[in-house]
């Protein structure tokens, strides 16, 4: 998988590492993850936060990781915002980690 070295991912993948590989792009920066890896995981193998909080600017890297918190939105470069934690990365995805950035 690429990974800068500025960016530590805050998971490291152990296993099903033969499935095949996808790329997509986060805040400009292209990146791959694995068919069938959520978006919060294919993010969190790369960086060690998926985004900082609107209202107080903590960041945040998921909190319940089954879609009921709130906690892991994240927008595409088109505005559309999704949970990171229950929505699959697909080829060629344009994600953004700030949805204010979409605007």
């Amino acid at each position: 998988m690429s990974r800068n070295s500025h960016n530590s991912g805050l998971l490291q993948r152990l296993a099903e590492t033969g499935r095949e590989r996808v790329s997509f792009t986060l805040d400009g920066e292209s990146l791959d993850a694995l068919v069938g890896d959520t978006v919060l995981t294919a993010v969190l193998t790369h960086r060690a936060t998926l985004r900082h909080t609107e209202f107080s600017g903590q960041a945040r890297a998921g909190f319940c990781l089954m879609g009921a918190c709130q906690d892991c939105w994240i927008s595409t470069e088109s505005g559309a915002r999704l949970r990171a934690c229950s929505t699959f990365v697909q080829a060629d995805m344009r994600l953004l980690t700030q949805a204010e950035s979409a605007s």
